[in-house]
């Protein structure tokens, strides 16, 4: 299983939507973290977006599953970037 880090990018116009969707955001997210698929998640401190760390067979599995957040249903996720990583050190770097 590969560690994905992903980042999400919100524009500023969405934050009262996003207030609206965060509890099925988290619920969603929650679930994900029980089943071991969401290693960490939270939003960046200005608002302007969030880090999640993933795990996934393959990106275009995590592709899959980022299209279930309820925040991407609603188009609040403006942006996207993912990026295979690889933790040499630290909490994560035992699980590759």
């Amino acid at each position: 299983m590969l560690i994905f880090a992903v980042e999400y990018v919100y524009d500023a116009e969405s934050a009262h939507v996003r207030d609206e969707y965060r509890p099925a955001h988290r619920q969603w997210l929650a679930e994900l973290v029980e089943a071991g698929t969401v290693l960490a998640t939270g939003p960046f401190a200005d608002g302007a977006g969030a880090l999640l760390i993933f795990r996934a067979d393959s990106e275009a599995e995590l592709n899959e599953l980022l299209r279930q957040d309820p925040f991407a249903v609603h188009g609040l996720v403006s942006g996207l970037k993912i990026t295979e990583w690889q933790p040499v050190l630290g909490a994560f770097a035992h699980l590759l």
